[in-house]
């Protein structure tokens, strides 16, 4: 099968199997403030990414690139999005554009409908220093994504099956690129010993990519004859991961990725001490079923509602919501004592 046909069957199937509630965010509660002592119109939304300035603590994360004019399309519609909201964009894997010229418009469309945003190059811990940087230069990026995808390629009928290497490559991508480096996830989280590893060659940006979102165990299961479902349900629920990788260092960069859908998930993902939250899945599936004109409006309520959910708490800035005090239930409760990790410290923070 051709890259590019996996590309749109990605696609397919991402909308086909949807989203689950299984992100640990629903076991999160915020103690009620009944003085806030503040309005929503004090609320500001800006935040920062690393030294990167953002207009709200919201971006839209990688999703698709390399599948000829069908990506290219839903590419120009997320970047005309992220353009009128001014917030980050992520493209999928560039490794299409590597190989292939002919693919790279399809990327290339992101910066000249975002000309002057933030935009996230993207390529797999298997490119080069060289390809690193080609991807980089191709959309004019303001950091690069590297993306670790094991589970998905173990379950991918034309897979990688060797995995050897990977920090010593992404150490040497680091080395090679003038803009920040963001380590992500594809849906299976990130622990507190990866993160540890990844701090140790100087990668200080990570996106947690939790379980909850798209499954592309899942995806890669309904191509496969003889599925491999005992990967279906692997992997770090969003909360347990954001917590894990905040656990390690107050000044590493968490950004908050695998199922957020709505403004409550993005305010308690950040008072988890996440920097920002990443939306992908539940982008696509308003611009595949809604049009762009209404995800917009869908974006414009969920910005509002996060200025509701800040007032509620008394947090008139992304700064203040991280220490929002924040009980922690179920089984995300139940992981993080498992994993030594204090969660009566979010519940008894002082505003």
């Amino acid at each position: 099968m051709s890259r590019s046909k996996r590309k749109l069957d990605h696609i397919q199937y991402a909308l086909k199997t949807g989203q689950s509630r299984s992100s640990g965010l629903d076991d999160l509660q915020f103690v009620h403030q009944s003085f806030p002592n503040t309005n929503v119109q004090d609320i500001s939304l800006k935040s920062k990414i690393g030294e990167l300035q953002i207009s709200s603590p919201i971006f839209i994360n990688a999703m698709t690139g390399g599948g000829g004019k069908a990506t290219e399309g839903i590419n120009r519609q997320l970047a005309q999005i992220a353009n009128i909201f001014h917030i980050p964009m992520a493209v999928g894997s560039q490794m299409s554009a590597i190989k292939d010229k002919k693919e790279q418009q399809s990327y290339k469309v992101v910066r000249q409908y975002h000309p002057r945003g933030l935009i996230f190059a993207n390529v797999g811990s298997e490119a080069t220093p060289e390809q690193a940087r080609f991807s980089v230069d191709l959309l004019e990026a303001n950091a690069l994504q590297i993306h670790m995808n094991v589970i998905q390629e173990l379950v991918m009928p034309e897979g990688d099956r060797e995995f050897t290497g990977a920090l010593k490559r992404i150490e040497r991508i680091v080395s090679a690129v003038s803009v920040p480096v963001i380590v992500k996830e594809v849906g299976f989280g990130i622990s507190r010993e990866s993160v540890r590893q990844l701090q140790q060659i100087g990668v200080n940006f990570v996106d947690v990519g939790g379980f909850g979102g798209t499954n592309f165990s899942l995806i890669e299961n309904e191509r496969r004859e003889r599925q491999m479902a005992f990967f279906d349900n692997w992997g770090i629920p969003t909360a347990a991961s954001i917590a894990e990788a905040r656990s390690v260092s107050d000044k590493l960069c968490v950004l908050a990725t695998g199922g957020i859908q709505n403004a409550y998930d993005i305010a308690k993902a950040i008072a988890l001490g996440a920097d920002a939250a990443g939306m992908a899945g539940q982008i696509l599936k308003w611009v595949q079923e809604d049009g762009v004109e209404i995800t917009i409006q869908h974006i414009d309520d969920m910005l509002m509602d996060l200025k509701m959910i800040m007032t509620a708490l008394g947090t008139t800035n992304v700064k203040s919501l991280k220490q929002a005090p924040l009980i922690i239930k179920g089984e995300t409760r139940e992981w993080l004592q498992e994993r030594n990790i204090d969660t009566s410290s979010y519940a008894n923070r002082m505003r």
